[in-house]
């Protein structure tokens, strides 16, 4: 199995059955706590953990279609580009991962250039 995409080396975080279906587990990296969500479709998603607003834990949010709801004040964060939807603004990071066959990677070297 080939574990490199161009520009990235991918860190193994675990596997897909870790996280319940519409809901998260997070990451801890050098550069801060990742959310990584889990749809109702089995599709996977990794944010940093902090809303835009308040910095309240996303992954303790409720998981809606590909979006989470901060359980703070209620901002909906989209999981596919990490930004504030409907009348908020505001966006977090997202960190890119790739599903193998249930077993999860995230490319930590994006964090390290968006700090950059």
């Amino acid at each position: 199995m080939d574990m490199t995409w161009p520009n990235e080396n991918w860190h193994p975080i675990g596997d897909i059955s870790d996280i319940p279906l519409r809901g998260a587990r997070c990451v801890k990296t050098p550069q801060g706590k990742i959310a990584v969500f889990r749809t109702a479709e089995n599709e996977v998603f990794a944010i940093e953990d902090h809303c835009p607003h308040k910095g309240g834990p996303l992954s303790q949010g409720i998981v809606h279609a590909k979006a989470v709801t901060c359980p703070l004040h209620n901002w909906v964060i989209s999981l596919e580009t990490g930004k504030a939807l409907g009348a908020d603004q505001g966006e977090v990071r997202t960190i890119p991962i790739r599903n193998e066959d249930g077993a999860l990677f995230i490319a930590l070297e994006s964090l390290l250039m968006a700090a950059e």
